[in-house]
């Protein structure tokens, strides 16, 4: 009895492993930016990074740049530019350059490129007929 026991549990657990596993696998590190790019607690920030830059707008050629210059300031990598809005802007705090969640916000925003908001059709008028 006790040896099915531990059978069970030890499955159980290795069940749960592997679904941690597979749910963390499954997101990519654009998809994991995109979540703290809408966090508002990101950051311990005062708000989201979308309330200032909405669905990324203004950001589609971050990625292509090797300056930044945010606020009169020039910042030399994006990763800068990202703590410099987080800390001035949004009154959070630094993330480290190196960490996963500077590297996930980083991947969202390169993941932009050439996703500039496109504006809606024009509508042409129908000229008059007739007169």
């Amino acid at each position: 009895m006790m040896k099915l026991l531990r059978i069970v549990i030890l499955s159980l657990i290795i069940f749960g492993l592997v679904v941690s596993i597979a749910y963390a696998t499954h997101h990519t590190p654009e998809e994991r930016g995109k979540a703290l790019f809408n966090d508002a607690k990101f950051a311990d920030g005062s708000k989201a990074c979308n309330e200032c830059h909405k669905d990324g707008k203004g950001l589609e050629k971050a990625a292509d740049k090797k300056e930044f210059n945010i606020m009169g300031k020039t910042q030399k990598s994006l990763e800068e530019a990202v703590n410099f809005c987080i800390v001035n802007a949004n009154k959070g705090k630094a993330v480290d350059a190196n960490s996963d969640q500077m590297k996930d916000v980083v991947a969202y925003i390169k993941s932009l490129k050439g996703k500039a908001a496109e504006a809606p059709p024009v509508k042409k008028k129908k000229p008059i007929e007739g007169c």
